[in-house]
């Protein structure tokens, strides 16, 4: 044995110091955007069934949990919305006193360093489900353009600090683009949802926002599992569009599209670690099954070292309080 020529990789793994002087990937709550349901009303704390440690909140008791999340380090939110009223074309979206806006609103005064990202989408405010105007049952792309558009508009009067579109139109980021920049927001980034699949994962999500399709699906306008290459052409029109970040959706079957996208664009790329991907590891943990924060640390780090430079996830501030020690 001793005439043996071999590597020695195990030289770099003996101590925990060792193992972090040659770590390759680091993760921190600076990489996480937590996700917040603001709904009408008062006295509402709603925890979603299928998402354990996941609430519905009503403006007078969103404060504490802000304060806990700039308290954990965490430097970004996103925001959904769960409308008083909904109608066809999904008008509470672009309501100036719509609940979003009102959550922009009270985050921003009461923590102006907080970055507050707008999600910017119809299906939560619409009261058959879709992302966009239906007609004779089918979704149509451009009349849903303008009502995009004058929601992100809205957003940001509001005071957000990034527009985050994830209805999959045609032509999305150009036309808040432009609507942005028409109303004098040309510094607002857009934080696209550009690549978005048509996914089993997203169940839970729709329990939280109320926004189940109330016929058929959405595979007209997501994107077919089964298509790489055309996560790269949805990728480069936003970007031509005028895109400053980029979104794989769901993030954990997709490792292989944040890669590419990333590798291929240069631009920054948000994993969103999604609502069945939370809720499975939610359910096997309370079974005793997993190790829930070995997994979710190991399973944020796999986003982060295939390429995302941002983590939308519900694992926020779990992960936040793990890595503090």
């Amino acid at each position: 044995m001793k005439d043996l020529i071999f590597q020695r990789h195990r030289r770099l793994r003996q101590s925990g110091s060792i193992r972090n002087m040659v770590r390759e990937t680091q993760i921190s709550a600076h990489d996480f955007i937590h996700p917040l349901f603001v709904v009408e009303g008062e006295n509402i704390k709603n925890e979603i069934k299928s998402m354990p440690n996941v609430y519905q909140w009503s403006l007078d008791l969103l404060n504490d949990e802000i304060d806990e999340v700039v308290e954990l380090g965490i430097q970004s939110v996103i925001l959904f919305g769960v409308p008083k009223t909904k109608d066809e074309v999904g008008s509470s979206a672009y309501d100036d006193e719509g609940i979003v806006q009102k959550a922009i609103r009270q985050i921003k005064e009461r923590h102006p360093e907080l970055t507050v990202i707008a999600d910017t989408c119809l299906c939560q405010f619409t009261d058959h489900g879709h992302c966009g105007i239906v007609k004779e049952g089918k979704v149509l792309n451009d009349p849903t353009l303008d009502l995009l558009a004058q929601t992100a508009v809205s957003q940001a009067k509001a005071g957000a600090d990034i527009i985050a579109p994830s209805n999959m139109m045609d032509g999305f980021v150009a036309a808040i683009r432009h609507g942005l920049d028409q109303a004098g927001f040309e510094d607002v980034p857009i934080m696209s949802y550009a690549v978005k699949y048509a996914s089993a994962f997203y169940g839970p999500f729709r329990d939280a926002a109320h926004s189940t399709p109330q016929f058929g699906d959405r595979k007209t306008y997501q994107m077919d599992p089964a298509n790489r290459l055309e996560a790269i052409r949805e990728a480069q029109s936003d970007i031509e569009e005028g895109a400053d970040f980029l979104i794989v959706k769901p993030a954990l079957s997709y490792l292989d599209i944040i890669r590419e996208v990333k590798d291929l664009s240069g631009y920054p790329v948000v994993a969103y670690n999604v609502s069945g991907e939370y809720a499975m590891i939610k359910a096997a943990s309370e079974n005793g099954w997993v190790d829930e924060r070995e997994i979710v640390l190991e399973k944020l780090m796999s986003m982060k070292r295939a390429g995302a430079d941002i983590i939308l996830t519900y694992h926020a501030k779990d992960a936040a309080k793990w890595l503090k020690g």
